[in-house]
């Protein structure tokens, strides 16, 4: 139901762009999100959106490079990566939130989620 795509293999300081569409049987969502989970390491919060509205929130770690957007006509959120270092290099999943929270930043709020696509940055 979400399908996410634009990931792969760009050079420090490169940019990338990544989509979710969600498609198949519709659903109220009231927030997207960006996680992404690197080798080893714990799924984390990378951006999120809400639906209504239009506010957005960036991790501190990708704030001022990353830009989280939505097409609501396409059902469709984007992640805009500019800038990227060898860290960003990880796994992303967009995630669907149906119902609303403020903790838009935690992995176990969200009720759906893509399959991931791999981001990877060399130095």
């Amino acid at each position: 139901q979400l399908q996410a795509s634009g990931g792969g293999l760009v050079q420090a300081g490169g940019s990338l762009s990544l989509s979710c569409a969600a498609s198949g049987r519709t659903f109220t969502t009231y927030t997207m999100g960006w996680f992404r989970q690197a080798p080893g390491k714990e799924r984390e919060f990378v951006a999120a959106i809400r639906w209504s509205g239009g506010n957005t929130y960036h991790a501190s770690s990708v704030k001022g490079r990353f830009t989280i957007s939505r097409d609501s006509a396409k059902n469709t959120v984007y992640l805009q990566m500019n800038s990227l270092k060898p860290e960003d290099t990880a796994v992303y999943y967009c995630a669907a939130d149906t119902s609303y929270s403020p903790a838009y930043y935690r992995v176990e709020r969200y009720d759906y989620w893509g399959q991931g696509t791999q981001v990877t940055v060399s130095s």
